[in-house]
């Protein structure tokens, strides 16, 4: 790759880091002045435990895509930034672009993507013959 490529996309990803962190504190910050309120309904207490609930789910989604940053600038530090971790192909730089902390080139994510869809599709069949009764099962056996 390029090294002003690399540069490019190891400054986007260090902004990428540093807004997030920011975004994440003002959150902290925000659902701290939340807690402080007294004389809330029950109503409202219950509005306001399931902001904290989407918060901590969200806080946990703000993790994952800071190791994704924190692992794509060791990897570009490493050298092996842009480079396909499933079949070692150049991932294209306008992916890169799009999203800096990629690790599968465009055809190996469609295929990852493609398989998860397959098993999401054959868990949800197989719940679906647990719940439904099969042929016959209902039914005497002669008329």
């Amino acid at each position: 790759m390029r090294k002003s490529f690399l540069k490019k996309a190891r400054e986007t990803l260090q902004e990428m880091r540093t807004q997030l962190l920011r975004s994440v504190q003002a959150e902290l910050h925000e659902g701290r002045e939340q807690t402080k309120d007294e004389g809330m309904d029950t109503y409202d207490l219950a509005s306001d435990a399931r902001d904290r609930e989407i918060n901590f789910i969200l806080s946990d989604r703000d993790r994952e895509k800071v190791q994704a940053i924190d692992d794509a600038l060791a990897r570009v530090e490493d050298g092996t930034y842009g480079v396909c971790e499933s079949c070692e192909a150049d991932i294209a730089e306008g992916r890169l672009e799009a999203l800096p902390f990629t690790r599968l080139c465009i055809s190996c994510q469609a295929e990852r993507e493609k398989e998860a869809k397959t098993m999401k599709r054959f868990e949800e069949d197989r719940t679906y013959r647990r719940l439904v009764p099969g042929d016959g099962d209902e039914e005497g056996g002669g008329s």
